[in-house]
C-alpha cells in the first residue's frame, strides 16, 4: 500500500493561509477583496523563508491580473452595460409586458427565462439587476405580488450561469485553474479547457428544471398569496406604493404661517414628531427640494409634504396650518414629469452598507427624500436617518427625475423604478450594441482566437462605435471582483503546487475507504454546494479544485470532469441569501430566511441530481 504524504512546512503554512482566507470569507470581518489582496500579499511574503521561496515568483503571485479570466470578466462586464445602455433591456422590458399575458405561470416562465439566457453571456448578478426594474414594472402592470416573481428570476439567473463558460465567475477561472495544474502534471495528465459552450448542456438541463420547477411548485413554495392579483391593472405608482409599502406617496402643499408652533424648529424633529417627509420648501422667495434636516421652518413659509392622511391631519392641527386642495407653488418643480416617488435597492457590494441615512448626508449628496426602508417583509417609517443600511434593503425615497437618473451610473444603487422621464439613452445604436456581441460570440464559435481576446473585440468596438465612452466602461467593471479573483487565483496555485491538495485528497480517500468514482464525484458536489453557502463562489472554486482534480487523479477518475463538478456546483446556492443574487432581491422581493429554505431547498436537491446525471451523460 503506498504511503500518505506527510505534513511538510510548505503544506501546513499554506493550509494555514487557507484556513485564514476561509475564516475571512466566512465571516466577513473585511470585505472579500480586502481578503483576496491580504491572501495574495502573504502568499507573495512566503519568499522570505528559506524551502518556500520558490513556491511563488512574481510571474505567478501577479499573473491573476492578466490572466484570461480576469480579462475575460472585465470584457463581459462591459459588453452587458452597452447592451443596457442602448436600451436592449427597455425592448426586452416592453417584450415580457406585451407578450407575458396575466396569468402568474406564463409571467413566471417569460421573465426567469429571459433572464437565464441573459446571464448565460453576462454576469448572473449583472442580469438579475439589469432585470429588477423589469420585474417591478411587471408587477406594477399586472398586480402579481413582487415576491412570487423576484425568486424565479433570481434563481433561473444564477442557473442560467452555468449555461457557458462566461455566464459565471468559477466557470471563468475554471481554465485557469485547470492550466495552473497542468504545470505540476505529467503530460500524458495534463487536462484540456472547456469551450464555451461545452457546459450549455448541463446548464440548459438545469435551467429547463429551474424552470419547470417554480411552474408547477411555485404556487406552494413562493410567498405570498397567488390570487393576490389586483383587480385594477395599471395601477398607478400612489396606488402601487399603497398596496406594496402600506405609504401613501401623494405630494401635498401646507402653508406654514407667522405663529406656527414649527416656527424655528428643524425639519428633522418636525418630521420625527409627526411621521411626515417634507420634500420640498418655499421661504423668503426661496424654493428647494430635498431641503437640509438640520434647516429651521420660517414663515410665512409653504412646503411639500408626504404623509400618511391621518398623520397629516395630525400634522396640520398640531403646526397650525393650512392644508391646499392641490399642488400650487411646487406644480411645476414636482410635476409628474419632474419628480416621483422611486425604489432603490442597495446591492451587496455598496459602500453604503452598514451606513445610516444621517451619516450619509442622503438629502444633500443624492437629492433624495427618504420615505421607508422594506426590509425583510417589514416597512421601516421611524427613525429613518438612524437606521444603517443593509445590503438588499429596498429604499423607498421621493426625488427629482434627474438625480434618479444620475443615480443610475452610481454602483452603490440598483434603481428599480424604471418608467420616469428620463435622460435619452442611445437606442438608434441598439444594433451596434447586439451586433458587437454577436461578432464576438461568432469569434468564439468559428475561430481559434482566445476566449478574452474574442470578448475584448465586442466589448472595444462598442466604445470605439459610441455605444458607450471609456468612462462608463470604466464604471461598468466590478472591480471588487477583479480584485477577488486576481488575488485568489495565487491561492490555487499554492495549494496545487505545495502538495496540500495532494495530502488531503490521499488523506480522504484512505478515510472514505473503498468507494466508488461517481460517490468520490457526488461527495466533491456536495463540498462545493456547502462552501458557497458560508463564503464566495470563487473562492470555493479556488480552494476546492485542486483537491477535486488530485482525488480524481488518485481514484482513477476523469480530473477535469471533477474540476468543473466543482465550477458548477459553486452555483448551487439557493438555501440562504448568501450568494449576491439572492441578496440582492431579498429586499425587494421582502423574503425572509425561511423563505429561501422553504424554495432552496428542494432546489438545492434537484440541482445535485440533474447536474451530476448531465454531467455523467455527457462528459
Amino acid at each position: 500500500m503506498e504511503a500518505l504524504p506527510v505534513m511538510t512546512t510548505e503544506i501546513a503554512l499554506v493550509l494555514s493561509i487557507v484556513a485564514m482566507a476561509v475564516f475571512l470569507f466566512v465571516t466577513e470581518v473585511v470585505r472579500v477583496d480586502v481578503a483576496a489582496m491580504l491572501v495574495m500579499t502573504l502568499l507573495g511574503l512566503l519568499i522570505f523563508l528559506p524551502d518556500l521561496g520558490s513556491l511563488l515568483g512574481p510571474g505567478v503571485l501577479f499573473s491573476g491580473f492578466s490572466s484570461n479570466a480576469v480579462i475575460s470578466i472585465i470584457a463581459v462586464m462591459i459588453l452587458g452595460a452597452g447592451l443596457d445602455k442602448s436600451g436592449v433591456m427597455e425592448n426586452v422590458a416592453w417584450a415580457v409586458l406585451k407578450f407575458g399575458g396575466k396569468t402568474e405561470k406564463r409571467i413566471i416562465s417569460l421573465i426567469a427565462g429571459t433572464v437565464g439566457v441573459l446571464s448565460s453571456f453576462m454576469q448572473n448578478v449583472g442580469a438579475a439587476a439589469l432585470f429588477l426594474p423589469v420585474v417591478s414594472r411587471v408587477s406594477s402592470r399586472t398586480g402579481l405580488p413582487l415576491s412570487r416573481l423576484l425568486m424565479p428570476m433570481g434563481f433561473c439567473a444564477i442557473l442560467g450561469g452555468t449555461m457557458t463558460m462566461v455566464g459565471s465567475s468559477p466557470l471563468i477561472m475554471l481554465n485557469d485553474l485547470l492550466s495552473n495544474a497542468n504545470r505540476s502534471l505529467p503530460p500524458e495528465q495534463a487536462m484540456d479547457g472547456f469551450h464555451l459552450f461545452d457546459v450549455t448542456p448541463v446548464g440548459f438541463a438545469l435551467l429547463a428544471t429551474g424552470l419547470l420547477y417554480f411552474v408547477i411548485f411555485g404556487r406552494y413554495v413562493l410567498p405570498g398569496d397567488p390570487q393576490a392579483e389586483s383587480t385594477v391593472r395599471g395601477a398607478g405608482t400612489v396606488r402601487y406604493l399603497r398596496r406594496v409599502y402600506g405609504l401613501d406617496a401623494a405630494v401635498r402643499e401646507v402653508e406654514v404661517p407667522i405663529g406656527s408652533p414649527l416656527v424655528d424648529r428643524d425639519i428633522l424633529t418636525v418630521q420625527r414628531d409627526y411621521e411626515v417627509r417634507i420634500v420640498a420648501s418655499r421661504y423668503a422667495g426661496k424654493m428647494l427640494v430635498c431641503p437640509p434636516v438640520e434647516a429651521p421652518i420660517g414663515a410665512p413659509a409653504v412646503l411639500a409634504v408626504i404623509a400618511q392622511r391621518d398623520k397629516l391631519k395630525e400634522f396640520v392641527a398640531g403646526g397650525g396650518l393650512v392644508l391646499r386642495p392641490k399642488l400650487k407653488e411646487f406644480r411645476h418643480m414636482l410635476a409628474r414629469s419632474i419628480a416621483g416617488v422611486a425604489e432603490i435597492v442597495v446591492p451587496p457590494d455598496s459602500t453604503l452598507v452598514g451606513k445610516s441615512v444621517r451619516e450619509l448626508l442622503f438629502r444633500m449628496t443624492y437629492g433624495l427624500s427618504l420615505l421607508s426602508i422594506f426590509r425583510a417583509g417589514e416597512s421601516i417609517t421611524t427613525k429613518l436617518q438612524d437606521v444603517p443600511l443593509q445590503a438588499g434593503d429596498t429604499l423607498v425615497v421621493h426625488t427629482r427625475w434627474e438625480n434618479l437618473t444620475r443615480l443610475e451610473k452610481d454602483r452603490d444603487f440598483v434603481i428599480v423604478t424604471s418608467d420616469y422621464p428620463r435622460a435619452e439613452q442611445v437606442p438608434f445604436k441598439i444594433a451596434l450594441a447586439v451586433g458587437f456581441l454577436m461578432v464576438s460570440l461568432f469569434m468564439i464559435l468559428f475561430t481559434s482566437v482566445s476566449l478574452p481576446v474574442c470578448l475584448l473585440t465586442g466589448a472595444t468596438g462598442m466604445i470605439v462605435f459610441g455605444v458607450l465612452t471609456m468612462d462608463e466602461a470604466y464604471t461598468a467593471v466590478s472591480w471588487k471582483t477583479v480584485f477577488l479573483l486576481a488575488g485568489l487565483l495565487p491561492l490555487g496555485h499554492a495549494v496545487e503546487t505545495s502538495g496540500a491538495a495532494n495530502y488531503i485528497a490521499q488523506h480522504a480517500l484512505h478515510a472514505a475507504g473503498d468507494v466508488p468514482a461517481w460517490g468520490l464525484q457526488a461527495l466533491v458536489a456536495v463540498l462545493a454546494t456547502l462552501f458557497s453557502l458560508v463564503m464566495s463562489n470563487v473562492g470555493a472554486t479556488v480552494l476546492l479544485v485542486p483537491i477535486a482534480i488530485n482525488l480524481a487523479l488518485s481514484s482513477g477518475a476523469d480530473p477535469a470532469m471533477f474540476a468543473l463538478t466543482v465550477a458548477i456546483s459553486t452555483s448551487n446556492s439557493f438555501l440562504i441569501p448568501t450568494h449576491q443574487v439572492n441578496a440582492l432581491i431579498s429586499g425587494p422581493g421582502g423574503y425572509t430566511v425561511g423563505d429561501f429554505l422553504k424554495a432552496g431547498f428542494i432546489m438545492t436537491v434537484v440541482f445535485l441530481v440533474v447536474s451530476l446525471v448531465v454531467l455523467n451523460l455527457v462528459f
